[in-house]
């Protein structure tokens, strides 16, 4: 374990050593000069102008769009950064402050974060028995943990390009490993705080509650009518309470703090996209131009009863059978779902169900790795533009190569040959190929002149081709695997 946990530390420090979102690009910058910009504001600003226009707080320059939990760290590391040098978050004056002291401290803030999170939940799934996440084996989790540690898409988006993802996901991740305890009220605190952290967290709403709202119905049987309430109670006392406590200091008498926090956070005015993204509206934007003919109102509604409709059918199906590779399933299915046919998708959301697909190697190794490589894939356009090509290639590189000696060891058979026909194994090479041929010509070729973005727009659209190919595999693995499990009362 301590090995995979100082790996995974080593490619994180050798990954922050590269640039950054935004690096010495006037006058937005980019996601780096984000996240100072809020510890900036969140630091000298009292939080009810956190999320309004005001003179010292201009929403158009990188105005806060998360919830209130990236607020309050965002005031942790600027109470820190206040305390280093003053000059990292001077309000109004350190707007593009870019120096190698404030990279330093702006990285060990990412791997602070990482380490408490991220690694502690994941350290525990290595240490546990993996049939908690139902693999087949009893043999203790290496294999996923050592996934879960050096996955590369995570990795060179928070330590590269620069987020926190990992604060959310690794709450996520917290609330999985609660959930498989059978400590509900914790996991639904955690899922708070990670939906509360970023609101992409609503990927995994859905699957959550139905899982819990089985475990409530199981109650009857032990309790009666009265122990499915009072389960069903406890369960919405914890999230009504944490929501309560995060989100106090918006809330007025008149509730128009806590609208402005909603706009913020889910932005109708941006259309449905906007850099290219690999999902289902991006490429049929190539085919037929959205906007001309559908206003944001409208393509909102469009597809969130497209994201409703993908994403039923996984979240009924949990609700009856709710063991807990289900669960996994179901959270890969409506995450992958969320990403393919929601409103306002970002490349960099991919990595939500990313983290699903990393739960369930054990049982899907072939299609996970190839589901994590395609993943990673999808964001080159950002990794270029960021100087982030040599560490994706090499984390790229390294994550296969060294998941199959691992999951070799621990007798996981990736290929899976007993189980798929060799045209998959044909197709799965085809696509590396395809790969590594788009990421030369991506950095190698120069694009048409009157095509300036094709490569990145091939790449989504061969991402998202793969991604809807998973989206049916896993769905209809999902429903087959039911078969072979057992149920959790």
């Amino acid at each position: 374990m301590v090995p995979i946990v100082l790996l995974g530390l080593l490619l994180r420090v050798g990954v922050g050593l590269y640039g950054y979102s935004g690096l010495g690009k006037p006058p937005m910058f980019g996601d780096y000069e984000a996240q100072r910009h809020w510890m900036e504001i969140t630091y000298h600003l009292p939080p009810i102008e956190w999320y309004f226009n005001t003179t010292d707080n201009d929403l158009m320059y990188w105005g806060l769009d998360y919830p209130p939990l990236t607020a309050y760290h965002s005031w942790l590391c600027g109470a820190a950064a206040q305390g280093v040098n003053p000059d990292w978050i001077s309000l109004g004056a350190s707007r593009g402050h870019e120096s190698p002291g404030h990279k330093a401290f702006m990285r060990g803030t990412v791997l602070l974060a990482d380490m408490v999170t991220y690694f502690l939940p994941a350290i525990v799934i290595m240490l546990t028995d993996n049939r908690i996440f139902g693999a087949p084996c009893p043999a203790p989790m290496t294999v996923t943990g050592y996934a879960l540690i050096t996955y590369p898409g995570l990795i060179l988006i928070d330590h590269g390009h620069f987020q926190y993802n990992c604060v959310s996901l690794g709450l996520v991740l917290a609330a999985c490993c609660a959930l498989f305890y059978r400590r509900d009220v914790l996991a639904a605190v955690l899922f708070s705080l990670a939906l509360n952290y970023k609101q992409m967290a609503l990927y995994y709403a859905l699957p959550i509650f139905m899982y819990l709202l089985n475990r409530c119905w199981c109650e009857r049987e032990r309790n009666g009518l009265p122990g499915v309430l009072l389960k069903f109670t406890k369960l919405a006392f914890a999230v009504s309470s944490t929501f309560l406590i995060l989100w106090l200091p918006f809330i007025t008498n008149d509730g128009s703090n806590v609208l402005q926090v909603l706009r913020r956070l889910f932005p109708l005015s941006r259309g449905i996209f906007e850099d290219k993204v690999a999902n289902f509206w991006c490429v049929l934007n190539v085919f037929y131009k959205i906007r001309p003919h559908f206003s944001n109102e409208q393509t909102a509604l469009i597809s969130g009863i497209a994201t409703l409709l993908a994403v039923l059918p996984s979240c009924c199906h949990l609700l009856v059978t709710a063991d807990r590779r289900t669960l996994l399933y179901s959270l890969f299915n409506t995450s992958l779902a969320f990403f393919m046919f929601s409103f306002q998708v970002h490349e960099k959301t991919i990595l939500f169900a990313a983290l699903p697909a990393l739960l369930l190697f054990e049982v899907e190794p072939f299609h996970s790795l190839w589901f994590l490589t395609v993943s990673s894939f999808s964001m080159l356009p950002l990794f270029i533009k960021d100087g982030l090509v040599i560490p994706f290639v090499a984390l790229t590189v390294f994550f296969a190569l060294s998941m199959s000696v691992i999951a070799e060891t621990k007798n996981v058979d990736i290929l899976e040959r007993k189980r798929f026909h060799s045209s998959l194994t044909v197709a799965f090479k085809l696509s590396m190929n395809l790969i590594v041929f788009l990421t030369g010509a991506s950095l190698l070729l120069e694009p048409p002149a009157k095509y300036p973005d094709l490569f990145p727009l091939v790449i989504s659209a061969v991402s998202a081709g793969h991604f809807g190919y998973f989206l049916l595999y896993f769905y209809w693995s999902q429903f087959k695997s039911c078969r072979t499990k057992e149920k959790i009362s």
